[in-house]
């Protein structure tokens, strides 16, 4: 067993973190933070594995059907926590004054702004979350996050880039998603 230990964790676990790579493949794209958090998930299969192993079936077939099923079981559980949150998620740009045309962000107290934070270092600057971010968003989106940066109202960023209040909204929805802001997570 000793050996079997020993294959799977050399150069860095390189053979268990190969496994787990190619069960993630079936399951889509994950950002580096969740690749991490699936490794530390291998170890643990790995080690009860190694207790539970009777040596009645190939030891490299079982640990896959463990750790396949412990990561299904991961992300099924991930994404009901992203569904539960996104029911109860209000946006920022929620109206709450049609005469006033004032949002929720504007009465919330605090000087955190996403935009600022992305791009307030100048391109050269940026982390390489910060790139991942920005690669992920499109030219118009990018477009409304730097106005948006820089002062601008919603008003004014519509009638600057000429694009409609439904455009504007699916632009800033896109720039707060959780799967874009995740990156910068």
């Amino acid at each position: 067993m000793e050996q079997v230990i020993a294959g799977y964790y050399e150069n860095n676990a390189g053979k268990l973190r190969r496994m787990v790579d190619r069960i993630l493949l079936k399951f889509g794209k994950l950002s580096e933070w969740d690749l991490d958090e699936f490794y530390s998930l291998a170890n643990e299969v790995f080690a009860d594995v190694i207790e539970r192993h009777d040596g009645t079936r190939n030891f490299d077939a079982f640990l896959y059907s463990c750790l396949f099923n412990r990561i299904k079981t991961e992300l099924t559980r991930m994404n009901r926590e992203k569904r539960r949150a996104d029911r109860l998620a209000v946006s920022i740009d929620t109206c709450i004054d049609e005469e006033e045309n004032i949002t929720l962000g504007d009465i919330i107290a605090g000087d955190f702004v996403i935009e600022r934070e992305v791009l307030e270092k100048g391109e050269e600057g940026y982390s390489r979350r910060t790139r991942l971010y920005l690669s992920r968003l499109s030219k118009m989106q990018k477009d409304v996050l730097c106005m948006r940066a820089d002062g601008y109202s919603s008003d004014e960023i519509r009638k600057e880039l000429r694009i409609s209040k439904k455009q504007y909204a699916d632009c800033r929805a896109a720039i707060h998603s959780y799967r874009n802001i995740s990156a910068l997570l």
